[in-house]
């Protein structure tokens, strides 16, 4: 896999390569906890009065939370078999519709909401289209909310990209993304803004940011699992992947116990809808 920018692939068509895997993708990628929920509901108000569009619901991990809670969810989903897999698993509830489109071309029909969620997806949405039309499908004084997960180790704790670095450059050599994740006190510590995505300028207010931990555990084919459905690895060519993830399964086995964790810290990050940003977001200042 090369990383030269005419041929690195574009970031908003690697958001496709999960609908190459919904079922895996639904049953090895973590959830958020309630309390995440339940902080959101009370930031914004959410109640079964609401109404919520959740931009990029996936198989709806998070679309199920927020129909629990009573609102009417409108759901845009750009993969068909995610979309249709979504619709199986809230297929008990009425308040919840799945509109397969990308946000930037979906038709919102006028539609106006409360709250917008992005959960796991807002990276994947063209920030020069998207921040504005959140901010246009939002009722005076809606609120922004991008739910998401970062992977971090604790000191001292056996974490499996330490134990398989040789094996990621046997396999992919020279690849910039590897490398080990932040620690969980780092993480903590960046509690401004919208995280790793562009920023919206003035079109939102200060963000509220919380943070959650979490953790997940794998014998080794189901960490091959997990990476299975990660972009970073589904867009290595199959015959790269596999022999990797074998690889990986296998250390797993011999050096770890056949046990592995993957922690994360979910995040939440809110933000009120501004009433002085209606210009377009590229006459917007850069961001610092």
């Amino acid at each position: 896999m090369t990383d030269d920018p005419k041929t690195r692939p574009n970031r908003y068509d690697l958001g496709r390569v999960f609908n190459e895997v919904p079922e895996l993708y639904d049953r090895v990628r973590p959830g958020y906890p309630d309390e995440l929920f339940a902080e959101l509901a009370a930031v914004t108000g959410m109640d079964d009065r609401s109404s919520v569009l959740e931009v990029g619901c996936g198989t709806g991990q998070a679309t199920r939370s927020l129909a629990a809670r009573g609102c009417s969810v409108t759901a845009v989903e750009p993969g068909v078999d995610m979309a249709a897999l979504a619709r199986h698993r809230i297929a008990s509830f009425h308040n919840v519709e799945v509109e397969t489109s990308t946000f930037e071309e979906w038709d919102d029909r006028g539609r106006r909401f409360d709250v917008l969620v992005a959960a796991s997806s807002w990276h994947w949405v063209d920030p020069l289209i998207g921040w504005q039309r959140a901010h246009d499908v939002l009722y005076p004084g809606g609120w922004m909310a991008l739910l998401g997960h970062v992977v971090v180790r604790r000191p001292g704790e056996p974490e499996v990209y330490a134990e398989t670095a040789d094996l990621h450059e046997r396999f992919c050599p020279g690849n910039p993304d590897w490398g080990h994740p932040p620690l969980e006190e780092d993480v903590r510590g960046t509690d401004k803004g919208w995280g790793l995505v562009d920023d919206p300028g003035g079109l939102f207010g200060p963000t509220i940011v919380r943070w959650y931990p979490t953790v997940q555990w794998f014998d080794g084919d189901g960490f091959a699992d997990l990476l299975r459905s990660q972009s970073l690895y589904r867009r290595l060519d199959r015959d790269v992947r596999e022999p990797l993830l074998d690889a990986i399964a296998e250390r797993i086995r011999t050096r770890m116990g056949d046990r592995a964790s993957r922690r994360y810290l979910s995040v939440l990050r809110v933000g009120q809808r501004a009433e002085c940003g209606e210009g377009p977001i590229s006459e917007l200042p850069a961001p610092a």
